[in-house]
């Protein structure tokens, strides 16, 4: 059984923060404690939180932003499905995932690592703007297939519906800086 982190817990909210925020709840943390403990419990109260501080601070440092960011999303929308397809099938596979065409609708790709399946739905990743019907697909060919996981690849704009469902239904979105970190 793999461990999961509730989405909405402290320490996933803390990780999805910029890695200051981790540093900043450590010192709070450090203050309270020290009112009522010694300095050594209270150092060893605020571990956790420098640890989720340096691990912050190491996927935001490995993430493309701003200008950067902005020229290598431009640079991938510039690309034709042709050539986008191979770097994300090599992505795929160095983050360790058998990676095969999907053969039924709804998906691009089936991913498979440690016997879990995960459909890829990417070939509309151009479209200015994603609706819900893409992902009612992709959600219907995960049923269908069985599929523990699902993605949706997307360079443009998502809607709020799309969101909604695609939250509904746990269905990961793949856009801007997370995309560009996986295709680097």
């Amino acid at each position: 059984m793999k461990f999961r982190i509730s989405e909405n817990s402290l320490y996933a909210v803390l990780m999805r923060s910029p890695w200051w925020v981790s540093l900043l709840v450590a010192a709070g943390v450090f203050a309270l404690v020290r009112l009522v403990l010694s300095e050594g419990y209270a150092a060893f109260s605020i571990s956790p939180f420098v640890l989720i501080a340096a691990l912050a601070a190491w996927r935001q440092l490995r993430v493309p932003r701003g200008g950067a960011l902005t020229k290598r999303l431009e640079a991938l929308r510039a690309l034709p499905w042709e050539a986008i397809a191979p770097q994300l099938e090599q992505a795929w596979r160095r983050e360790g995932y058998q990676v095969a065409p999907f053969a039924g609708a709804g998906a691009d790709y089936e991913l498979s690592k440690a016997g879990r399946s995960t459909l890829v739905a990417c070939k509309r990743w151009k479209a200015q703007r994603t609706g819900v019907e893409p992902l009612r697909e992709l959600a219907a060919a995960a049923k269908a297939h069985g599929a523990a996981e699902c993605a949706y690849l997307a360079l443009g704009e998502v809607t709020d519906t799309a969101r909604d469902f695609a939250t509904k239904n746990a269905l990961k979105l793949l856009q801007g800086a997370e995309l560009a970190k996986l295709l680097a």
